[in-house]
Formats: structure tokens, sequence, C-alpha cells
């Protein structure tokens, strides 16, 4: 488990602490021409090597090198300038899943995958992380339509999707605070979330617009601690 620790560091170093900002321009602008490619290519093999301290581990660090280097040149083909933060996350996940790979296949590690797939518990919190994150926005969306609606529509201020994504990250928090028993941080998130929406409410002086906000909050918290304790109740 050492050696993945320490190649999960080694990308993390090679991507992040020793690559300017002006490489990855340059990448961006050149691509497979540009010698910052390769150079980061060449850091990324010599850091492995560096992490691991031993010589013999050459080969393991030319395989990630070279992996590395691939997943990064279809990054900079099929990254276009309103999806770069989509090719961001799919190159990072690339990046480990490739380094999880080869360490598997470095240490002839068996973890018997198809035992692994049939356990109760991961596909008990696959479908309760995808319906906190998927179907109960559309749920709560639809059961608020009603009020939505008697909402007087002005000028739009909010980014594009922004309560959809604070929705999910909030259901997620308090679905993680109910698996792991912290109540208290619950209460936390929630007194956060009012001292941000404080604001907002009282510029506004709508009352069925702080009615609406404090219902689709209830629900979300509530779908969230449900779904939480449901899980720990079957698992």
């Amino acid at each position: 488990m050492i050696i993945l620790i320490k190649l999960i560091l080694a990308h993390l170093i090679g991507d992040f602490v020793l690559q300017p900002r002006s490489w990855v321009k340059e990448k961006e602008k050149k691509k497979a021409k540009s010698f910052k490619l390769y150079l980061h290519f060449l850091i990324h093999g010599l850091l492995i090597l560096l992490v691991l301290w031993n010589l013999q581990y050459w080969f393991l660090a030319l395989s990630v090198m070279l992996i590395h280097g691939l997943i990064d040149m279809a990054k900079l083909y099929f990254q276009k300038k309103n999806n770069k933060t989509s090719w961001f996350v799919i190159d990072q996940g690339l990046h480990l899943i490739s380094i999880f790979i080869v360490w598997l296949i470095w240490t002839n590690k068996n973890l018997e995958i198809s035992l692994w797939l049939e356990s109760t518990s991961l596909w008990i919190y696959i479908t309760a992380l995808l319906f906190l994150t998927s179907v109960t926005g559309i749920l709560i969306q639809v059961l608020l339509t009603k009020w939505s609606k008697s909402i007087n529509e002005g000028e739009n201020q909010s980014l594009d999707n922004a309560g959809k994504y604070i929705g999910i990250l909030e259901r997620l928090f308090v679905f993680t605070f109910v698996i792991l028993g912290r109540w208290e941080a619950i209460g936390f998130l929630l007194a956060a979330k009012s001292v941000f929406r404080f604001g907002d409410l009282k510029e506004s002086k709508d009352r069925k617009l702080t009615e609406y906000i404090l219902i689709g909050t209830l629900l979300s918290f509530g779908i969230a601690i449900m779904i939480g304790i449901v899980v720990l109740g079957i698992s």
C-alpha cells in the first residue's frame, strides 16, 4: 500500500506543485509540439523514482510516466474552452485510475473484484448517492413547483445551476454526517446556510421567498437524513 501512496504523492507533486501555469498555457497552445509537455512527463517519472528511492522500480516509473503522457495528450486534443472543467476532472480521474491499475499489476494484488462487486453495502451506497445527487433535486423541484410559480420573476443575479449544486452538496454533507454519527455537524451546516441566506432574505423582504427557501432547505436536509438512517439500518 505504501507504494500506491507514494505514486499518488508523486502525481500530485508533478501535476500541481512542479507544473507552472505558464507550462499549462504553452501545452494548451502548442500541444504535442510543446517541449514543456515532454519535460512534464519526465518530471513525473523522476518523481516516482525519487519517492520510491529504488532504481529497481524503473519499469514501474516508466509505465506510469508513459500512461500519464497519453492521458495528458488526449486531454490537450479533446479539451475545448467550454469543457475545461469537465476535462480537468476526467484527466485527474484517469491518472488516479491508471496509477491504481499499474500498482495492482506491479504488486500482484488480488482484490477479488467479483466478490467486491457483489457486496451488498457497495450497491446500497451507490443507490443512496445517486438518489441524493440526482433524484432528490428533481423531486424537490417538482414538490415546490406550486410555490416557485408564485415568486415574482426578477433579474437573475444567480450563477447558472448554482442552487442545484448547492443542494447536491448539502445533501451529500448531511448524508455523510449521518453515516458518521456527527449530528452536531448537521446543525452547524444548517446554521451556516441560514447565515448566508439571511442577507438575501433581508434585502428581498419577500415572505413567500423566505417560506419557499425554508421549505426547500428542510426538505433537502430531511430527505438526506432519512436516507442516511435507512442506509445505516440496512447496511
